[in-house]
């Protein structure tokens, strides 16, 4: 299983690092009324170390991916496979533009540095080439989860990126896998999340997808956290405007599909909320 997520991933990710505005002009009809559109939130923040955030799914569907902790260089989140299946994915990309696996130099190539117990690792491609990494686990709606991306420069060519779950039943933080890729020195940064629907059936269109992000955080260094309580509101080229984003009073929501309407923050603007203090409870 070395992909899981579609390749409409790519463009919604593309489209956040890059801060494009579709346009009518640029808008995919031949997503409209196939797909749900996938709707994103950027967080304008310093490079860091540490990128901490939460999620409370309040309606998920076949076919959906919630990314929570997304950067310029991966992203981890929960997903909902078209059976219902249930898992957390964390992905890191190879350098370049290429689409096969296959092609891409060993000495270029995403390197798997730890892998945690019952974690599944692969190779994905056609969204770009990389590393990947499954962890069955049953989230459930209405459950808060905690996910943390930790980045370690190793040389000046090679950065490390953990990701980490703290899983509610044990009451502890799991650390799943590290990639390396090659960065050229850089940290974290780039941060978003989004909520994507993948299965594309017309019927996913449909069906409302809705989560909170909550209590962001990142860490510049040992001592400096900055809070993510701002957060601009965007879309990929889906023309489809049953999408919305909410503001609360310490979280975010995104809602796209089935009958919601843009009534809270208009698309390509930015909301803020009030931040609270950041987690002590960090693995160190």
């Amino acid at each position: 299983m070395a992909k899981a997520i579609s390749s409409i991933t790519l463009a919604c990710v593309v489209a956040v690092m890059a801060n494009l505005l579709v346009t009518t002009a640029d808008a995919d009809e031949r997503l409209k009324d196939i797909a749900c559109r996938s709707v994103h939130l950027q967080y304008p923040a310093d490079e860091a170390v540490e990128f901490y955030n939460e999620i409370t799914v309040r309606q998920s569907a076949p076919g959906t991916y919630f990314c929570v902790c997304g950067f310029n260089k991966g992203y981890f989140g929960l997903q909902e496979l078209a059976n219902g299946k249930k898992l957390l994915i964390f992905s890191v990309w190879d350098p370049g533009n290429q689409n096969d696996p296959n092609a891409v130099e060993d000495e270029l190539r995403v390197e798997l540095l730890h892998q945690g117990e019952g974690v599944r690792i692969g190779r994905f491609g056609n969204e770009g080439t990389g590393g990947q990494s499954f962890y069955d686990f049953d989230w459930q709606q209405d459950q808060a989860y905690r996910f943390m991306v930790r980045a370690e420069v190793l040389n000046e060519k090679r950065t490390a990126y953990q990701g980490w779950f703290f899983h509610p039943e044990r009451k502890q933080w799991l650390h799943l896998v590290t990639f390396s890729t090659i960065a050229n020195g850089d940290k974290l940064k780039g941060y978003y999340s989004f909520v994507e629907d993948f299965r594309r059936n017309r019927v996913s269109a449909t069906q409302t997808r809705t989560a909170e992000f909550g209590n962001g955080w990142i860490r510049t260094n040992a001592e400096s956290f900055q809070p993510l309580k701002k957060a601009r509101f965007t879309g990929d080229g889906n023309p489809v405007v049953n999408i919305d984003a909410v503001a609360h009073d310490k979280s975010f929501s995104l809602s796209t599909g089935g009958d919601i309407q843009n009534q809270g923050t208009p698309l390509w603007e930015s909301m803020e909320y009030t931040s609270d203090k950041p987690p002590t409870d960090l693995p160190k």
